[in-house]
């Protein structure tokens, strides 16, 4: 891992702990804490930067001073280096919104620990209706010999994430919407009857996007257009009984491995039933 690279953005997993830590520390902060503070970990590469995992760091502000837990911090450092021996330090994150003055004292610390650490803001406030993260990197700025100042630059975001995990925070949600906040797995035929019902409804918007378009009710959007041009010259050209064919195929495949899983799963709880006897 090299920290000798000036990131130039920032590639965030969505679903591990450096987006669901900080939310999740929030509430259990120090009693009179304002936000919750933690340290940043990943890897870099050429011009990116990537963040796979966080702690939280225990820390008291007051108006005129910060202190940080270092010792805390040097030792959950440690433990995870046994863990993912290849996770260096990147940088720190904050619950909030904003850059405060002590910021830039705790951002001083970190950057003893890493080259040009990141500063990673979590938006817990949601003030604009979304969590909104941001990241900066400081640069210097003032009269050479005089007062000296830091600048906190913005950096470009990008969340990336693994299927597995997108289908995980999806069903996390639906919870929202259940009274009980409790919402059951999905069946794989269920799965990809949703799947298929979520791409009919898709089509539908982009027909009607069409339609509206060829009517003049909508003014034409030439960056929509040749976005839509490149989906379909992605379509495979295959004649409707051949796709009927090949669906047929995979749908009989999916019922017969549910079958099999199924079964397997009887034959274990009748086995441990006998085992118990």
């Amino acid at each position: 891992r090299r920290l000798g690279l000036v990131p130039l953005s920032l590639r965030k997993m969505a679903a591990p702990a450096p987006a669901a830590a900080p939310p999740a520390a929030a509430p259990r902060r120090n009693e009179g804490a304002a936000r919750v503070i933690g340290t940043l970990l990943g890897t870099v590469d050429k011009h990116s930067v990537e963040v796979t995992n966080c702690f939280s760091v225990p820390h008291n502000e007051s108006e005129d001073e910060v202190a940080v837990d270092m010792e805390f911090a040097k030792n959950m450092y440690e433990l995870h280096k046994k863990v993912s021996p290849s996770e260096i330090i990147l940088g720190w994150y904050a619950t909030g919104h904003d850059i405060t003055e002590h910021s830039v004292l705790i951002h001083e610390y970190y950057s003893r620990e890493a080259h040009n650490p990141i500063h990673l803001t979590v938006d817990t406030s949601l003030q604009n209706s979304r969590m909104s993260i941001k990241a900066y990197v400081s640069a210097p700025m003032g009269v050479p010999g005089k007062t000296m100042g830091v600048m906190f630059t913005p950096l470009t975001v990008k969340y990336v994430y693994y299927d597995t995990e997108r289908i995980g925070v999806d069903l996390i949600m639906k919870t929202c919407f259940s009274p009980n906040r409790v919402i059951g797995l999905s069946s794989d035929l269920q799965q990809v009857g949703s799947a298929s019902a979520r791409i009919q409804d898709t089509l539908g918007m982009v027909l009607q996007y069409a339609e509206d378009v060829l009517s003049g009710k909508v003014a034409a959007d030439n960056t929509v257009g040749r976005f839509l041009m490149d989906l379909i010259n992605q379509v495979p050209k295959i004649s409707p009984e051949d796709f009927e064919t090949m669906l047929n195929s995979n749908i009989n495949d999916l019922l017969m491995v549910t079958y099999l899983a199924n079964l397997t799963q009887s034959q274990i709880a009748l086995n441990e039933k006998l085992l118990s006897l």
